[in-house]
C-alpha cells in the first residue's frame, strides 16, 4: 500500500471521527436548554461556555484542515495551495481550572478533541516535512532501497 494511500485513509478516518465528535460537542455545550436567569454567574455555566468555545473552535479548525487535505487528495487543490492555505493552526489546550468545574463525560469529550487534534498535528508536521524534502527525498529513498538490496 502506498504512503499516499495510507495518508489519505488516515485523513478520512480523522474526518469521520471529528464529525462525530463535533456533533457530540454541539449537544453537550448547547446552553439554550438552561434558564439563563437561574444559572447566571454559575461556575458550571461559565466553564461550559469557555471550554465549549475552545472545543468547538478546535474541532472546526480541525475540520477545515481535514477538508483541505481531502480536497488535495481529490486533486481539487494543488500542493502549493495546501502549503499556502492548508496549515493547521496551533491548538489552545483546555484550562485546568475550567475543566475542574465540568462533569467527567464532558472532560472526556474535550480530551478526545485534544487527542484528535494532536493526531492531526503530527500528520501535518509529517506532510510538511515530506513536502519540504520534495523530489530529493524520493531519490534518496530509491537510492537507499537500491543499495539495501544489493
Amino acid at each position: 500500500m502506498s504512503e499516499h494511500l495510507v495518508r489519505r485513509m488516515v485523513v478520512e478516518e480523522l474526518y469521520e471521527e471529528t464529525l462525530l465528535l463535533a456533533d457530540e460537542a454541539r449537544a453537550v455545550f448547547d446552553l439554550r436548554s438552561r434558564d439563563p436567569e437561574e444559572t447566571s454567574g454559575d461556575p458550571l455555566r461559565i466553564a461550559l461556555s469557555i471550554e465549549g468555545l475552545r472545543t468547538t473552535t478546535r474541532l472546526m479548525n480541525l475540520l477545515a484542515w481535514l477538508l483541505n487535505q481531502r480536497a488535495f487528495f481529490a486533486g481539487e487543490l494543488s500542493e502549493a495551495q495546501v502549503k499556502r492555505c492548508g496549515m493547521l493552526a496551533s491548538d489552545r489546550r483546555s484550562d485546568p481550572v475550567q475543566m475542574a468545574q465540568l462533569l467527567p463525560p464532558t472532560r472526556a469529550l474535550i480530551r478526545e478533541s485534544e487527542r484528535l487534534y494532536a493526531r492531526a498535528e503530527r500528520l501535518d508536521r509529517q506532510l510538511r516535512r515530506d513536502a519540504e524534502a520534495g523530489p530529493a527525498r524520493g531519490l534518496q529513498d530509491r537510492l537507499a532501497s537500491a543499495f539495501a538490496q544489493g
